[in-house]
């Protein structure tokens, strides 16, 4: 199979790409990256340049001509690229459905005139909002309550209607909230942040009382979910799937006591008032385990192969 990863060079696609490079029922990878949030340097190691499995396009989701350029001979899709860090979206709401919901439109446009058989888009378990009830599960009503899940979640309605139209096989991954490490490596994510600001002496701080769940997955765990999805189509025959682990579910003050203790260090804990109060979903991932993929990392051993990765650096 011939794969294009959009945001290939990002946080889950430098995870990604040297996984798809690696199995055997992938003969090329392409990757289409803008580096407005990445480098090229988080694909060192991954292939490029060798023996021209992994080809690099610089180019822009939000231009259709790039996007059907690089779809060219393509037989199936991960579409990573977007704009991330949903609290940031409040302010920048026009550019995230310019990117989030626009641009994807143009990725399922070009699947479906090229005839790309399979498109696996990142979707988020964000979009559940403040969710009443526990063990959310993908027939709970979404609540999305920043632009980053409203994108999101209106995206998936265009997956929907592509798949129809086209003829292409469309899954969605509601993906939990990534951790760990990666050549493309992000510290504005709750986990990475408190190992950080751990290692360097300073306290951690909760936004809001802390009694907010969140799921969470390590970005390994995360990139092969999305390479599962897009080489077995078939195991993944639902639209929409949550994907992280049951008992991966933790308030953010749990992380950060998780992050004292792991780290072993006399942190403080400060709490501030949040302006946007953040959302809060405990996620059932039942139908994942439909499909015969599980995570293998715990929150705890993502914890420590952070430290150990900047004590070795």
């Amino acid at each position: 199979m011939h794969v294009l990863v959009t945001g290939g060079c990002g946080y889950i696609g430098s995870a990604l790409v040297p996984l798809l490079r690696a199995d055997d029922r992938v003969s090329r990878v392409t990757v289409l990256d803008d580096l407005s949030m990445s480098s090229p340097r988080n694909l060192m190691g991954s292939g490029l340049g060798g023996d021209d499995s992994v080809r690099f396009r610089r180019g822009d989701i939000t231009e259709y001509g790039d996007v059907e350029s690089a779809m060219r001979g393509v037989d199936a899709v991960i579409h990573l690229a977007a704009i991330t860090g949903a609290d940031s979206t409040h302010d920048r709401r026009e550019e995230t459905f310019r990117v989030n919901h626009e641009a994807t439109e143009n990725v399922f446009l070009a699947a479906g005139k090229l005839d790309v058989s399979n498109v696996v888009f990142a979707s988020s378990c964000n979009i559940y909002g403040r969710a009443a009830v526990e063990d959310i599960d993908e027939t709970v009503e979404p609540d999305p309550l920043n632009p980053y899940a409203e994108s999101k979640y209106e995206a998936e309605s265009l997956l929907r209607e592509a798949s129809e139209r086209y003829g292409f096989a469309g899954t969605a991954l509601r993906m939990s909230t990534n951790y760990g490490y990666s050549p493309g490596v992000r510290f504005n994510l709750v986990v990475n942040h408190f190992v950080f600001r751990a290692l360097t002496g300073r306290p951690l701080t909760v936004y809001g009382d802390g009694s907010n769940w969140r799921p969470f997955i390590h970005v390994t765990d995360a990139a092969n979910a999305y390479a599962d999805a897009a080489l077995d189509p078939d195991a993944w025959d639902d639209l929409v799937y949550n994907v992280g682990d049951n008992d991966e579910n933790y308030r953010i003050e749990e992380i950060a006591e998780a992050v004292r203790a792991e780290l072993d260090r006399d942190l403080d804990v400060t709490y501030l008032e949040e302006e946007h109060p953040g959302p809060s979903y405990h996620v059932n991932f039942d139908r994942l385990a439909d499909t015969g993929f599980e995570p293998e990392h715990t929150l705890t051993e993502g914890i420590r192969d952070l430290a150990d990765r900047f004590d070795s650096a």
